[in-house]
């Protein structure tokens, strides 16, 4: 037992150098080439990183191992949310990437094996499909079934931005030993960041989204809250920053929230959002885009609208786009959407979903289309007269308001849609539900 001991430790004492290694920097840089992304302060983009690296990674190499290499402040990116809102991303550079996830493949090596099995963010063979099905799974168990199901819905308050960097630094160390290396993700925290407006800004809390550490060094701090609730016999699922935990009546779940709050509060050095934490009923809580309505799980009426959003915006006329490549950003967006969504997406919905999208681009093409000139040779070249009972073309009003009756609409048929990249939602829905055909199925969901 001792020489076990022993050989852990040594290994812990020398993960520096295993995140140098060339076999570990090779996977990395792999890695952040497949993942591809944004230039960080210094303008270098994925593609430049090779001949950069082959002129001076051995300097870098010698500064890393000397302990004098400073990573760059992360460039500070807006991404709306919906309501209005914005997500602060931190973009490194190429380089600092690279070293971030050669250090996160290492730490990962280590601590992934001791989360929580209930903690589902951000680790290999994990997904936030398995997550939603794991809090649907635990609202069948006795004790947190029918109608007295309540579930904890707890928000913290801008996390990635408020990580304590004493708290997370402390919580490494129980785990790492190697000094060179805490010091190295030490000056990662503490970079900076180069604001929109060209100002710089100390770090001096947080991890930044957006880097390819931060994800890990979230879940080694909220691993505590994992083990804290697994402690109290909690039945929770947690993902990245976003957890819930499912109680027997309103009353202790109200408790929950309360005592949870002191503790991350005191522990953790967190701030829960009371404004956004509640305690609902099971059918009212969302997670992750979903809920769990009649034992199955749905997608929320704020994700379709969501979506719906995100096709308005692809497809506005003032885009100054061309047609096509409002096509491909339509194909790239809802194969996505849909393949994330399909868990939730009873049939019906994507019926419903896939015809208001071809009445949402035909009115697209109609306003493209502008003058009445140009609508009538475009529906002649579509073997349509295109001419209404005063020979005019149709308004673009009929089309939004009854499109299923212009000729206009007869013209612009499913299949011509569908020919100039209009993705087939019905059809993606299908192959994603039911990947081995519908044999042996009663209906769809």
């Amino acid at each position: 037992m001792e020489a076990k001991r022993v050989e852990k430790e040594r290994v812990r004492d020398d993960l520096f150098e295993q995140v140098l290694s060339s076999a570990n920097l090779t996977d990395a840089w792999k890695q952040v080439r497949s993942n591809g992304g944004a230039a960080g302060v210094d303008g270098m983009e994925i593609g430049d990183f090779p001949a950069f690296a082959r002129v001076h990674w051995e300097t870098i190499a010698a500064k890393l191992r000397e302990g004098i290499y400073d990573p760059s402040p992360v460039r500070r990116v807006l991404i709306p949310k919906d309501r209005g809102r914005f997500r602060a991303l931190g973009i490194p550079t190429v380089l600092d990437r690279v070293i971030q996830q050669a250090i996160a493949q290492v730490l990962g090596e280590i601590h992934d094996p001791t989360f929580s099995e209930h903690s589902y963010g951000f680790r290999p063979g994990r997904s936030a499909h398995q997550a939603i099905e794991a809090m649907r799974r635990m609202s069948l168990e006795k004790g947190c079934g029918g109608r007295r199901c309540h579930v904890v819905d707890c928000d913290l308050e801008t996390f990635f931005d408020t990580v304590n960097h004493q708290k997370m630094m402390s919580r490494l160390r129980e785990s790492v030993a190697d000094e060179r290396l805490l010091d190295m993700i030490g000056k990662f925290l503490k970079a900076g960041v180069i604001l929109p407006d060209g100002t710089y800004e100390k770090s001096r809390s947080g991890v930044p989204q957006g880097g390819p550490l931060s994800p890990l060094l979230a879940n080694i701090l909220l691993d505590e809250l994992d083990k804290e609730l697994e402690r109290r016999g909690h039945a929770f699922v947690r993902y990245a920053d976003d957890f819930v935990i499912l109680c027997h009546g309103p009353r202790a779940a109200a408790r929950v929230l309360e005592s949870i709050t002191r503790w991350l509060s005191r522990r953790l050095r967190l701030t829960v959002n009371e404004a956004k934490s509640k305690v609902v009923p099971l059918a009212e809580a969302h997670f992750l885009g979903f809920r769990i309505l009649r034992k199955k799980v749905r997608w929320t009426d704020r994700s379709r609208e969501k979506l719906k959003g995100r096709v308005r915006a692809i497809t506005k006329r003032t885009r100054g786009v061309s047609p096509r490549q409002v096509m491909v950003d339509l194909q790239r967006y809802l194969r996505g959407a849909v393949n994330y969504y399909a868990l939730g997406i009873p049939y019906r919905d994507i019926v419903e979903l896939d015809r208001w999208l071809r009445r949402r681009v035909r009115l697209y093409h109609w306003k493209q289309w502008g003058r009445p000139r140009t609508r009538r040779r475009k529906l002649l070249a579509l073997h349509r007269p295109g001419r209404g009972a005063q020979g005019e073309p149709q308004p673009e009003r009929a089309l939004e308001d009854e499109p299923q009756q212009p000729r206009a609409s007869g013209a612009m048929t499913d299949a011509w849609l569908h020919s100039q990249g209009v993705p087939d939602l019905e059809k993606i829905w299908v192959a994603i539900r039911y990947p081995d055909g519908p044999q042996g199925s009663t209906g769809m969901a």
